[in-house]
């Protein structure tokens, strides 16, 4: 005979990890929104202070000296940005799917018939 405790009990797990899981999901791209937006702020100001900078120059080779420091800057800082919002994702993919890793059930205590 089927259990029916046994089997709510494992349907509850299943619907708890699976909001666990969504929550985690949730947190992780809102931290990655963050992150992008905070980054793409920085971003807006460097280009606009590289602007201001830029205007003031008296030389061609003054501005291409500037603007070639500013290309390598920003190149590092969006190849930096880029490798933490790729660890961020990782990091998010790892702690979504950590609830659903679990010991594999034994036959002996998988839902057993009622006596």
């Amino acid at each position: 005979m089927f259990n029916f405790d046994d089997a709510s009990k494992k349907g509850k797990e299943t619907v708890d990890t699976m909001l666990k899981g969504y929550s985690e999901f949730t947190k992780g791209f809102q931290a990655i929104a963050a992150e992008s937006a905070e980054y793409t702020k920085k971003s807006f100001q460097d280009a606009v202070s590289h602007a201001e900078a830029l205007a003031g120059v008296k030389s061609v080779e003054s501005a291409f000296e500037l603007q070639s420091t500013y290309v390598k800057t920003a190149y590092e800082s969006f190849v930096a940005e880029a490798t933490k919002i790729n660890e961020m994702y990782a990091d998010l993919a790892k702690s979504v799917y950590k609830p659903y890793e679990f010991s594999p059930v034994r036959p002996s205590t998988a839902l057993t018939p009622a006596a």
